[in-house]
């Protein structure tokens, strides 16, 4: 009788993958494959990445980042929507590909049909355990952002927000967003 082949995907298997458009993505040495997002999906990711980058230029804290790679181990290297890193993490948190090696304190994850099970349970579990101090889950389809912190070893939901609600943070002290602007509304 034949045993099942467990594979356990690492970062060098991912240099191996074709270059076809798709999002290749490792969490716990599995394997996600998402393809091209919607353009609302890109749009939503466009505006967040605008006030997180108008926001940082003022306050000179930190910097976002649109689609970074991030290399937390052999097995576990995602691309975030969007992250927001402080100035004294980011020192020394780059390796030699520009990936980062070290949570951001920001994560943002826009949901695409199709990826919402691998941000809600599989990203977050993921950022928790790393070190991730918010996670923004947006849903441009519902035009609402669940806002998670830390809380007993885990990201909880705090928050959720619509559009009449404005967003803020505690990691970025002054930045104001109004909710329905991330929508283009």
């Amino acid at each position: 009788m034949s045993r099942p082949v467990i594979l356990r995907w690492t970062s060098s298997d991912l240099a191996n993958l074709p270059d076809n458009g798709n999002r290749y993505e490792i969490i716990d040495g599995d394997l996600f494959v998402s393809r091209a997002p919607h353009s609302e999906h890109q749009y939503v990711c466009g505006r967040i990445f605008r006030f997180l980058d108008a926001w940082s230029d003022d306050s000179g804290l930190g910097r976002p980042f649109p689609g970074p790679g991030v290399v937390f181990t052999d097995a576990d290297n995602v691309i975030p929507d969007v992250v927001w890193i402080s100035r004294e993490r980011l020192a020394g948190s780059l390796d030699p590909a520009g990936h980062l090696t070290r949570a951001p304190e920001l994560v943002v994850e826009v949901l695409s049909p199709g990826n919402a099970f691998v941000d809600r349970e599989n990203k977050l579990n993921l950022y928790a355990q790393q070190g991730v101090k918010e996670y923004w889950i947006v849903d441009w389809q519902a035009l609402g952002i669940e806002i998670y912190r830390p809380q007993a070893a885990t990201l909880q939901r705090v928050a959720t927000l619509g559009t009449a609600d404005t967003l803020r943070s505690a990691l970025l002290p002054g930045f104001d967003c109004p909710v329905q602007r991330i929508f283009g509304r």
